[in-house]
């Protein structure tokens, strides 16, 4: 008897993708022994954490690097260093009233739930554009933004395809007018994933900082958020950030997650990435071909993923008259045995994304799949 089943938590396989909700995605091995080494030992915190900052800034072609709590944790730790810098003064120091007056530039298309991560700082943000394609940002409502109180531009970046609406100005735009004021620009790309090469993509365009989740497509501890950048602005959070008693003392991280981050990145950096979409490209022609004799079901690729990253999906929809809605299909296959995670499809139905399954996994799908056309066929056909 596992853990869960101790608890009488119910496991299930991931279909979805790396979402939080769900646990991201699953560490190897290989890190699970690298986390399990780190704990067993006692090291001074402040010299680990710029031991792996150095080494992981070297995997990542990158000045500098940070391993935070989260990917909104970084977010929230690079405003404070901007703002710091723009000030002058150690952030220990500011008071509310100071931190208040400083501005975030963001497109109106960027804002969502995870900005949080900025407000909580303190900081006034400034919205500029509208996410349609009706009133898009214009390069005049950026240099009109930008005054002396600004100390940062908020950019959350996603490959085409992805999440973000429309509306906003290009990130190379939006770099070469920032760059004229020297204004900092935060590249927030928690899921974006591969391709790999964003992990210097952004910083080598001239973002300061790109922030990355270390639970998603990384495959790290999913309480570790990766920052990599220019070398001011990590060294600011090194005196802002855990261990120190500032702001970063209530974003703690653990020598585990230090450790395992850097196993991750290691891996993901020597990963056959174009053996790993092949492979997933297989998956979805399984899902498409065990149903294409049904005349029930409709199985279909889709691509790029919800985060526009370049891996396939497949899209399962049941096209007959009897065909329940797509949320009693996802509650179907959520509370059966096994458990399988879904989420439902912008076309209708729901997506299969083999990003985070094992092979073995696909085929207890397609199976929990036949079941449950099988049962529905009969009660409802």
């Amino acid at each position: 008897m596992d853990i869960y089943e101790r608890l009488q938590v119910k496991k299930m396989i991931n279909a979805a993708g790396t979402y939080t909700v769900i646990g991201g995605s699953r560490m190897s091995q290989t890190t699970l022994q690298a986390m399990a080494e780190a704990a067993a030992y006692h090291v001074d915190l402040p010299q680990l954490q710029r031991a792996v900052g150095r080494r992981l800034a070297e995997l990542t072609r990158n000045e500098a690097a940070y391993v935070t709590c989260g990917a909104a944790a970084a977010l929230y730790l690079s405003i404070a260093a901007c703002a710091a810098k723009k000030l002058q003064r150690p952030l220990a120091r500011l008071t509310p009233d100071v931190v208040a007056d400083c501005e975030v530039i963001v497109h109106r298309a960027h804002r969502n739930a995870y900005d949080w991560a900025l407000r909580q700082l303190g900081v006034k943000i400034v919205d500029i554009g509208y996410p349609n394609d009706m009133s898009p940002t214009q390069p005049e409502d950026l240099l009109e933004a930008i005054n002396d109180n600004t100390v940062a531009l908020f950019y959350a970046w996603t490959e085409p395809g992805g999440w973000v609406p429309p509306g906003a100005l290009t990130l190379a735009q939006t770099l070469e007018i920032a760059g004229r004021y020297n204004v900092p620009v935060i590249v927030d790309a928690a899921a974006q994933l591969p391709p790999m090469e964003n992990l210097w993509r952004f910083t080598e365009a001239g973002a300061a900082a790109a922030v990355f989740s270390g639970g998603k497509d990384l495959r790290g501890p999913q309480a570790s958020g990766l920052l990599v950048g220019k070398q001011w602005l990590v060294d600011l959070i090194l005196d802002t950030g855990f261990p120190t008693h500032g702001i970063g003392r209530m974003l703690k991280v653990g020598r585990e997650e230090m450790v395992g981050l850097l196993s991750a990145v290691e891996q993901y950096v020597s990963c056959d990435h174009i053996a790993r979409r092949a492979w997933c490209e297989t998956q979805v022609n399984r899902f498409i071909e065990a149903f294409a004799d049904d005349a029930d079901v409709e199985v279909v690729r889709s691509f790029p993923n919800e985060a526009g990253q370049p891996l396939p999906r497949a899209i399962f929809r049941l096209i007959a008259s009897w065909a329940p809605p797509t949320a009693e299909l996802i509650a179907l296959l959520k509370s059966g045995t096994p458990a399988i995670y879904t989420i439902p499809a912008d076309e209708g139905g729901i997506y299969l994304n083999p990003m985070t399954l094992r092979e073995d996994e696909v085929g207890v799908i397609i199976h929990r799949l036949r079941e449950i056309v099988g049962q529905l066929r009969q009660t409802q056909g």
